[in-house]
């Protein structure tokens, strides 16, 4: 692929360029128990299946499927980000290898590049606190910064506009979920890239619209800049 082809990567953060280790099913866990939900339970189990299927969309979005009410969902969120932002600080959060270094050579090759999540505003600050991240990516967007999260195209649009890019095609988004997949073909992205170091295996990536999957992040700048 031609360099001047892709001017804004729109990068996912947990299981695409941050280590996840079962951290978000960790604190799920914590927040289902906080509103009686055992783990053991079918219910624990039609749950957890629910949450594996849509990594990557927004959190609370999650929660509000799962309990219906908006009290119980919010009581569940923040159980979530409780529980999550305690792995956090006990040292379980990591870039995953070679993600930093894409980063930076696809910023040195000109490209913008934007790291998007579908944790809160402050479970990103969070992440970023932990791998001294700030000021790696020229923007970082939750779901709340952008109107909608995964798999609506919000976030990838967001970041286009945030960034001055010209075109959707000059974009590509990456990420491990099919969500992100539909994320990036909702938007009109040129290249809409999977990797395979987190929820979601080949198969989903390419039903839901990948036109590349990648071994891991690290790939990502071979790809588009050849």
């Amino acid at each position: 692929m031609n360099p001047v082809d892709v001017k804004l990567v729109v990068l996912d953060m947990a299981g695409t360029t941050v280590a996840d280790d079962g951290l978000v099913e960790r604190a799920f866990d914590a927040a289902a128990g906080a509103l009686g939900v055992e783990p053991g339970t079918p219910e624990h189990a039609r749950m957890a299946e629910h949450v594996r299927a849509t990594m990557g969309e927004s959190k609370i979005s999650v929660f509000r499927h799962l309990f219906g009410e908006e009290e119980k969902a919010q009581q569940a969120n923040l159980a979530f980000e409780a529980a999550y932002h305690e792995l956090v600080d006990g040292g379980l959060c990591a870039a995953l290898p070679g993600a930093a270094e894409a980063i930076e050579r696809l910023r040195t090759a000109g490209c913008k590049t934007v790291l998007t999540t579908g944790f809160s505003r402050s479970t990103q600050d969070r992440i970023l606190t932990a791998l001294d991240w700030h000021g790696i990516a020229d923007l970082t967007l939750c779901p709340a910064e952008a109107g909608r999260g995964r798999p609506y195209p919000d976030l990838a649009l967001t970041a286009l506009l945030r960034t001055g890019t010209d075109s959707v095609h000059e974009m590509a988004v990456v990420g491990d979920t099919g969500y992100d997949m539909l994320t990036g073909t909702r938007a009109g992205a040129a290249v809409v890239a999977g990797v395979l170091t987190g929820a979601h295996r080949e198969e989903r990536l390419r039903a839901d619209g990948a036109t590349h999957v990648l071994g891991s992040i690290a790939e990502l700048p071979g790809l588009l800049l050849g």
